[in-house]
């Protein structure tokens, strides 16, 4: 038997790049999978029904179950709908991956609203409405049943997100926001039975291929360790009963390197007996803040030359 016999996955953003390669791969270990797709542009423009359509062609054309899915994650009705039609379709749910997601990089200085309100509606919202309504579906079948579900989540959080990275405000913004998401759920569902965790994926995409260039390209007889594909071995085996126990983790991945992150969390302190004041902080100052830790932290070593 494979590992996805007789379970159902929705995959969103899984017409192109990682999210393609996340729903071959669930497919191909028999799952039977919604390839959601709007099929806009990397920033968000317009829609094209042809990406996801062809990804659930492709994974029927080899024997596989899949359905396409046009939905806007960002959409309450859409994320509503989404998750009805994978149960009146295939049955039921039992695997969430949320991977959808746009690009508008601007300095903060230089933002509209328009492009931040874009980035974030689709990232953040669009993890959280999907959630939302598979949370429910699941903690409702958890109550008829009595027992636990045993379904999961993987959400795609970002290095941007975690270390920050100039002129992408909010894009970091969401894909943190989606990091701390991860973790909440993972509290709120873990009587339901329910594993909440998140990626933060080094890949080549679309929406990278805008910030790394040819850096993410790989030369010939190399290990393509920008691949996609190294993604979602990763995914899958969160999304499996071999990671039973784990959740409310991020975990980074990229080709041949796995990392367990972890965030905020005290390093130094300084204390007093005493309220604080502006003089009694500036004394302490030196103690909290080293002349290495007053400048901000290189971002995302993977991409730098």
């Amino acid at each position: 038997m494979s590992r996805f016999d007789g379970k159902v996955a929705i995959v969103t953003g899984a017409g192109r790049g990682i999210g393609r390669a996340h729903a071959l791969l669930l497919a191909s270990e028999g799952a039977a999978v919604v390839v959601n797709d709007l099929g806009g542009s990397s920033g968000g423009e317009g829609a094209d029904a042809t990406p996801a359509q062809q990804v659930a062609d492709e994974i029927t054309t080899k024997g596989g179950r899949a359905i396409a899915n046009h939905d806007s994650v960002s959409s309450w009705a859409g994320a509503e709908a989404l998750v009805r039609q994978a149960v009146d379709t295939f049955g039921g749910l039992d695997v969430l991956i949320n991977n959808a997601g746009i690009l508008r990089d601007k300095m903060s200085f230089n933002m509209d609203e328009a492009e931040w309100d874009a980035v974030v509606d689709v990232h953040l919202k669009g993890h959280f409405a999907p959630s939302r309504f598979a949370a429910s579906y699941w903690r409702a079948k958890s109550k008829e049943t009595g027992a636990p579900v045993n379904a999961k989540i993987v959400n795609t959080a970002s290095e941007s997100g975690l270390y920050g990275n100039a002129g992408q405000a909010n894009y970091a913004a969401a894909k943190a926001g989606i990091a701390s998401l991860t973790v909440v759920m993972a509290r709120e569902l873990e009587r339901s039975g329910v594993r909440v965790n998140a990626i933060a994926p080094v890949a080549r995409t679309r929406l990278t291929e805008a910030v790394a260039g040819d850096f993410m390209n790989a030369k010939e007889g190399e290990f393509d360790r920008f691949a996609p594909e190294n993604i979602s071995a990763v995914v899958a085996w969160l999304a499996s009963d071999l990671s039973e126990g784990v959740t409310g983790q991020v975990v980074k991945v990229t080709g041949g390197q796995v990392q367990l992150l972890r965030g905020w969390r005290p390093v130094t302190e300084a204390s007093d007996d005493k309220p604080w004041t502006i003089d009694s902080i500036n004394a302490a100052a030196s103690s909290l803040f080293a002349k290495s830790d007053r400048g901000v932290p290189p971002f995302m070593p993977e991409l730098e030359p």
